[in-house]
């Protein structure tokens, strides 16, 4: 039992570090542009493709620092030759582009580099078990995610409070006009955050993709759950995602990892269900076969009992 509950701490962790590298930019972007962008986790998927490609001839360090940053230059194009004209006609005119935007990309994914899932591995230095715990292994790629997930988290910290580029950029969050009269170039600041937002989207997609796999539906898989961080955590709050984030990573761990059903908790407090009853099937649950859908429960605790979400000061 305490090798289960170890590796699955350790798994949720790094699960939801993860999550939080990904949510950090969408988290960016909205605060300061106000619209929630559906096309985020394709970058996401981008970043491993590209990083894919780059590892064939390259080898994956080189992949490591490219890839983000080809990802963020298309994020800066996007915003320059496409938000920023359409956002003169409002919010539901930003999501429909970039739900738009979302099935162009998966589209272009598929039309270059096929359906099939690519052999897109993590380097060989790092092909190694870090340490074993009761004869179970914790491979050291692992360990490698949780470092970059961290140190992503402390640097965006840092910059955003104790930079004067994170002063600019609160100050055109919250007063745009102001800062604009102050001599700083607004609409510039807004594409270098968007395209950050996508770059840190696609750095968690190169290191995501050995582990989670390289394939054209990656984007669908983490894209809804990215939303629900940010929802839960609190729009437009970096600390509230990185909360949201290791509080859904563990939850879906541990729910995986403790086989239980409705019926075994029942037993625990001496309550007994009729066999023949309708609801049959509904005590015979597992806890893993619910941990899908119990973010989206959490979604909707939080959006009925503090729709600001954990650390946010606007309502959704």
């Amino acid at each position: 039992m305490l090798e289960l509950i170890f590796f699955s701490l350790l798994n949720g962790i790094v699960t939801g570090l993860l999550l939080f590298m990904l949510a950090s930019g969408l988290t960016l972007i909205f605060s300061m542009m106000g619209v929630l962008n559906f096309a985020h986790a394709s970058f996401y998927m981008l970043g491993a493709y590209f990083a894919y490609t780059i590892s064939i001839y390259l080898g994956f360090w080189v992949g490591l620092i490219v890839a983000p940053i080809l990802v963020g230059l298309m994020g800066a194009v996007v915003e320059r030759y496409g938000l920023r004209y359409v956002h003169r006609w409002g919010h539901v005119a930003e999501l429909i582009f970039t739900f738009g935007l979302a099935f162009l990309i998966e589209e272009v994914v598929q039309f270059i580099w096929g359906k099939d899932t690519k052999a897109y591995h993590e380097p060989e230095i790092l092909q190694f078990p870090l340490f074993t715990f009761f004869g179970q292994n914790f491979p050291a790629y692992k360990a490698f995610m949780l470092l970059i997930s961290i140190g992503i988290f402390i640097m965006l910290l840092l910059i955003l409070t104790r930079s004067r580029v994170g002063l600019i950029i609160q100050a055109a969050i919250h007063k745009p006009n102001m800062t604009a009269m102050l001599g700083h170039n607004v609409p510039l600041v807004f594409m270098g955050v968007f395209g950050v937002g996508c770059a840190l989207a696609g750095l968690a997609g190169v290191i995501a993709g050995p582990a989670l796999g390289t394939f054209p539906g990656m984007a669908f898989v983490l894209g809804s759950i990215v939303f629900v961080i940010v929802v839960v955590g609190g729009l437009g709050s970096l600390t509230g995602a990185f909360v949201a984030s290791l509080l859904i990573g563990l939850l879906q761990t541990f729910a995986i990892a403790l086989d239980y059903s409705v019926n075994d908790l029942l037993q625990i407090f001496n309550i007994s269900f009729d066999a023949d009853s309708a609801f049959r099937d509904l005590w015979t649950l597992s806890l893993p076969q619910i941990a899908p859908i119990l973010p989206y429960l959490l979604l909707i605790l939080i959006l009925i009992f503090r729709p600001t979400g954990l650390f946010g000061n606007r309502e959704t």
